[in-house]
């Protein structure tokens, strides 16, 4: 098929942009990387009247160290932020995280924000913005909105984004334990397929190699990526030990409520997620002792 008829504005600045969100209202779309928009606008699932093209938008793009936020511009590129230098030292389980998401064709055009605004419940961005609590910044021509990832994702595709707002930034907390350690697993039917479950975790010590943060949430199993803090509860105040890893791990079993579907039964999901936590857990561990 054929996307339906659309008009096209290709604006250079954010004010410009908010400008034009401002008075198409609902009925225009912001495109970026185009990944998931233009397949469903081929397939006549998505209808805009007006597309709003922000790639010339040089204020959305970029990545940089502000204090102990790393942050992101929506419109900068997947792959440029697999490759950046301050985030692999930064916030390496995003690193991690990205290495997942598609192939390199799609990761050189797709972008983060899109990633986060298209709020897929198996996406790998979103889980890790989940899991680190990031703040996601959005723009209107009424002013400017800081939302937490805990509040910005609704459901399967639907944010907390107003129709005539632009997502500009994301801040992801770094963390400042003595040892942080990563970890991000998930499981697909196929390599760039989206995860049937994902798992992140990230773990912090102190100078002792006591747990004194964990952070562990799971993707694929709700219609948002949920954070289990029944782990951290396990976690922190503990040495780390393979016991106490799987007793985490387990606990995370009781509170998923995952739906069966074409790709995996329930019960599939519910294990799988048991299993790749384990494992996101212990990689995290190796990388804090290692």
């Amino acid at each position: 098929m054929k996307a339906a008829a659309f008009d096209y504005k290709r604006p250079d600045t954010l004010e410009a942009v908010l400008a034009e969100l401002a008075e198409v209202g609902d009925e225009g779309l912001i495109i970026a990387g185009g990944q998931t928009l233009v397949p469903l606008m081929a397939m006549r699932l998505v209808r805009p009247s007006l597309l709003i093209d922000i790639n010339h938008v040089s204020e959305l793009s970029g990545i940089k160290i502000d204090g102990d936020m790393l942050v992101i511009k929506a419109c900068t590129r997947q792959v440029l932020s697999e490759q950046s230098h301050d985030i692999s030292e930064a916030m390496p389980l995003l690193a991690k995280g990205i290495r997942h998401v598609g192939h390199t064709q799609t990761r050189n055009r797709g972008t983060v924000g899109g990633s986060l605004a298209n709020a897929d419940p198996s996406a790998e961005i979103p889980i890790v913005a989940q899991n680190l609590d990031a703040i996601l910044v959005s723009e209107s021509a009424k002013g400017e909105r800081n939302i937490d990832a805990s509040d910005f994702f609704f459901s399967a595709m639907d944010t907390a984004l107003e129709d005539d707002e632009c997502l500009k930034e994301v801040r992801f907390p770094i963390w400042r334990d003595q040892k942080v350690g990563t970890g991000f697993q998930e499981v697909s039917i196929r390599a760039s397929d989206y995860a049937i479950v994902a798992a992140a975790a990230q773990l912090g010590t102190d100078s002792k190699g006591i747990c004194s943060r964990a952070a562990v949430t799971v993707g694929g199993c709700a219609p948002v990526a949920k954070k289990i803090k029944a782990v951290s509860d396990v976690l922190v105040g503990s040495d780390l030990s393979d016991a106490v890893l799987k007793e985490a791990a387990h606990s995370v079993i009781g509170k998923l409520e995952p739906e069966s579907d074409v790709h995996a039964t329930a019960a599939y999901r519910k294990r799988v997620a048991g299993q790749i936590v384990e494992r996101s857990l212990f990689e995290a561990r190796a990388e804090v002792f290692g």
